[in-house]
């Protein structure tokens, strides 16, 4: 378990990734000849400035939550998951298939919905998590290649099975009873995207915290995670806790497929990998890999996808700008190791050996030495 200190520092970097982010951001909005606050006034407006863009903003962020606890829940149990786009893919594949296929109540399809889609994304990730077990297949290659067969996959399945009355490029559109959206939380949030993805989200991130920080399996998997070789001599299983990992991150980005295609969008179009698996990685990055962080950070992302467009057509700052701000985050969150490293043999220097006058016996002096 983390220390408190080590949280705190976590953080504390990650808040500096996101400053330094916003100044890069600044920066080109004065070199384009605009106005940096007001910018800002405007990117920020746009995702809070009424209850309906609040509603659009947690409705942006909730694949995003499933992406990045995925990657994250990974990380921590050192894998590093590139696959959420594909495992997305599959859970939002299950979940169309059983919404087009079944006509039963709204509460008993969407259970089925839920589990066929957490079943879909944690058996896709299975695969390359036996293949690391087994034969040591570095999972980034092997995910990577699972994004790509999941696509095609996709590909012909929806204009085989489930074509749209219209077009060969989309699915047809979910039914009410299949849809995570309910008339009264839109109504609540005055006809946002909103759904019920959002407490599904909620509480896979309480589960996450309670299973990496409060059980036997969650220290076997990080134990597996920090030293291989250590684990296996303390007789926990490597093998199966490496699949059971990938497993686990992947029924948390099937979920994340769920909630895309069957809550904030009505049905499936081929030929686009979900944007939200990639972005989970930066999710993760900048929630230092936990699940509150990661909630904290898929909610800023989609404060900012929401608000961008406003910003836009308030001002003459183009959208561009805050998808850079967003990668220049990014790119700060993952070089953060790099930077605190940096800064604690910065600290460690002594200082006093510079300073004019003061050599090896003056130091020796003032700490109490004799000559």
């Amino acid at each position: 378990m983390k220390t408190k200190a080590r949280v705190k520092k976590d953080f504390t970097m990650s808040f500096f990734a996101i400053l330094l982010g916003m100044l890069a951001g600044s920066v080109l909005m004065a070199v384009t000849g605009n106005n940096p606050l007001e910018g800002f006034i405007y990117l920020f407006r746009g995702g809070l400035m009424n209850i309906e863009r609040i509603g659009n903003t947690l409705a942006t962020a909730t694949p995003l939550i499933f992406a990045g606890l995925s990657v994250a829940f990974a990380f921590k149990t050192g894998l590093f998951n590139i696959g959420g786009a594909g495992q997305m893919l599959i859970g939002g594949l299950c979940a169309t298939a059983i919404g087009l296929t079944f006509d039963l109540p709204k509460p008993l399809l969407l259970t089925m919905i839920v589990f066929g889609s957490l079943v879909g994304g944690a058996l896709w990730a299975s695969l390359p998590g036996l293949l690391k077990a087994r034969f040591n297949v570095h999972e980034v290659v092997s995910t990577i290649m699972m994004n790509w067969i999941a696509y095609w996959t996709v590909y012909y399945i929806v204009p085989q099975y489930f074509k749209g009355p219209f077009l060969e490029t989309e699915s047809q559109r979910i039914p009410e009873s299949a849809s995570l959206k309910v008339p009264w939380l839109t109504e609540l949030f005055n006809g946002s995207y909103i759904n019920l993805g959002i407490f599904l989200a909620i509480i896979f991130v309480v589960i996450s915290a309670l299973i990496l920080e409060r059980t036997t399996l969650g220290y076997e998997l990080k134990a597996v995670g920090y030293n291989r070789d250590a684990a296996e001599a303390a007789g926990i299983n490597v093998n199966r806790n490496i699949v059971l990992s990938m497993a686990i991150a992947g029924a948390l980005a099937g979920l994340g497929g769920a909630t895309f295609y069957v809550g904030f969008a009505s049905n499936m179009q081929i030929g686009v990998l979900p944007a939200q698996g990639f972005d989970g990685i930066a999710v993760a990055l900048l929630g230092a890999n936990s699940p509150w962080g990661v909630f904290g950070a898929a909610v800023f992302f989609g404060l900012l996808h929401t608000g961008k467009g406003f910003m836009n057509a308030m001002t003459a700052i183009p959208p561009e700008i805050a998808d850079t701000i967003i990668a220049t985050i990014i790119y700060f969150a993952a070089t953060s190791v790099l930077i605190e490293r940096n800064w604690d043999r910065i600290r460690k220097i002594n200082f006093g050996s510079l300073v004019p006058g003061k050599g090896k016996n003056t130091l020796e002096a003032e700490s109490g030495g004799d000559e």
